[in-house]
């Protein structure tokens, strides 16, 4: 879904709105800067104005003309030549009545000094203001002049507002400077930012992306086939629903491994491998799945691989079932041309006259058929399985082995699902009739079963060349036999007998004697145990 990128894409709209917050908080910030510095500037220059009003208003030259018969001849050129050297605005020195004797104006000395005197007449309290005198507004330090701890005097130091002001002008390029190169760098790194955010969001808009992640979920939990999507190093990165239930995963699967979520050893390492693969069965705890195993590639780069899930399960059910009814035709055929045969044999001989052969000719194939049919009706309650080994007799007759039902052979109704049933024992039958069939004279297939300890026990032994010891757990593997096959068809009748008894807290197993064959004078032996009652 690579539709038209927005005007604005997601990138596009996060820096834009990045460089808005950067210039406001930049812009706050340098304001409340500028007017700390201004706060910091007009409070150091009162500190400096007090240290000069106490430096003069300590001096012994100022107490001495305060007493003098004309104090403003000597006190105007003293304050001038303290106003010039201090860089300040105005010095005055005044009686403690508040008239100047000094002032950078000549003009006002004599008159009454305009500000704030009172606290310092008190004698021991100094103390800065700002305040509009005849220089205008200014900063100013009023400190007493003491003579035996008696107010003789007051000296007042200031410089103005507009002189502090040109001071703060002149650090304001330092501020905007820096205010400058805090928005550049600010903005380099959201242009960052905002191209790191456009190659991986492929330049869309949070709109189109929204639609994207919508459609792509509701697709990917809406396909009938499991999907799961692994990482280079074979982690699982999305799993969809049909997945999580073909393979019972967890729901916390996702970052894993898929080797290491609980799937069978021989799917996980499959799976992890990363090569390509079509259409291969595995098995799972349950279930038949076909996987599909393919790279997964963007702008040349490699990501990983997707793994698609098919559940071959109900199809494998019903190519069995199809196998089994198809037998049963074959046998029905064959029994029908073997009937034919018989029933002209025994016409023939009562036209020849010899009707107590005919009769016991009749009785005779008539009874061995019996006797078979008897011996499982009996022995086995469940119907389907009787009608499976039934059937599997046919076949195997037509084939030249003789299936077997030992004596005593007994197996009670609702021991376990009798499609499971009908999985575990045709599987059987199926091996061990194309193991005799391949072997010397006599051939012939035995089933037998009975109940021991709470549980069914079932054997099927055939007179094959049998299994090795070696081979003993190998044959139960997906894709193991002693034919030659092609993958397809072969391999995994054991593999699914296993799997049944397991479903039913049971298990299939080879009996191998000591000296590494199958147990019998020759071919092999599988045991089956199933709980009457379902763990």
């Amino acid at each position: 879904m690579a539709g038209r990128p927005s005007r604005w894409s997601l990138a596009g709209q996060l820096f834009a709105l990045q460089a808005a917050i950067v210039v406001i908080v930049l812009t706050g910030v340098a304001v409340a800067a500028y007017l700390q510095f201004d706060e910091t500037n007009r409070d150091s220059t009162a500190e400096e104005m007090l240290g000069v009003a106490h430096t003069l208003a300590a001096s012994p030259d100022v107490r001495a003309a305060l007493h003098a018969p004309d104090p403003v001849a000597v006190l105007q050129p003293l304050a001038e030549r303290v106003r010039t050297d201090t860089a300040t605005d105005f010095v005055v020195v005044m009686r403690a009545d508040g008239i100047r004797l000094s002032h950078p104006n000549p003009a006002e000395i004599g008159r009454v000094f305009q500000g704030t005197i009172a606290p310092a007449l008190r004698g021991d309290q100094h103390f800065t203001e700002t305040y509009t005198g005849t220089l205008g507004p200014s900063v100013r330090a009023v400190v007493p002049v003491l003579d035996g701890g008696r107010v003789v005097g007051l000296v007042s130091v200031g410089r103005t507002v507009e002189a502090v002001s040109r001071e703060l002008e002149r650090q304001t390029p330092l501020f905007a400077g820096a205010a400058v190169v805090a928005l550049l760098l600010a903005a380099g790194g959201s242009w960052l930012v905002s191209r790191w955010l456009r190659r991986s969001t492929h330049d869309l808009g949070p709109a189109e992306l929204a639609r994207m992640y919508e459609y792509y979920d509701a697709v990917l939990h809406a396909v009938r086939e499991g999907l799961l999507l692994l990482d280079r190093s074979g982690r699982i990165q999305l799993v969809n629903d049909e997945a999580r239930r073909l393979l019972a995963l967890a729901p916390d699967v996702q970052g894993r491994r898929v080797d290491e979520v609980g799937l069978p050893a021989e799917l996980g390492a499959a799976l992890a491998g990363g090569e390509a693969r079509d259409d291969e069965i595995h098995l799972t705890a349950d279930r038949i799945v076909v996987v599909s195993q393919g790279a997964a590639r963007w702008a040349g780069r490699h990501l990983g691989t997707v793994v698609t899930l098919r559940d071959h399960t109900e199809l494998r059910a019903l190519v069995s079932e199809l196998q089994t009814i198809r037998g049963f035709a074959d046998s029905l055929n064959a029994q029908a041309h073997e009937a034919a045969n018989q029933l002209h044999t025994v016409i023939s001989l009562i036209e020849l006259g010899r009707a107590d052969d005919a009769l016991e000719f009749a009785t005779t194939e008539l009874a061995v058929s019996q006797q078979l049919t008897d011996a499982v009706l009996a022995g086995i309650a469940v119907p389907e399985l009787a009608a499976l080994v039934v059937g599997k007799a046919a076949e195997a007759g037509e084939r030249g082995v003789a299936l077997q039902v030992a004596d005593g052979t007994f197996v009670p109704a609702g021991v376990a699902d009798p499609r499971d049933l009908v999985t575990i024992v045709g599987n059987l039958l199926d091996n061990a009739i194309d193991a005799a069939e391949d072997a010397p004279a006599p051939r012939w297939v035995r089933i037998s079963g009975g109940v021991a300890d709470d549980a069914v026990e079932l054997r099927v032994a055939d007179s094959g060349p049998g299994i090795a010891a070696a081979d003993a757990e190998r044959a139960f593997a997906r894709g193991w036999s002693t034919k030659p096959h092609d993958g397809l068809g072969r391999g995994l009748g054991l593999a699914l007998a296993r799997q049944a008894a397991r479903r039913h807290g049971g298990w299939v197993e080879l009996d191998v004697a000591a000296d590494g064959s199958a147990t019998g004078t020759r071919g092999a032996e599988f045991a089956v145990r199933l709980p009457l009652v379902r763990a």
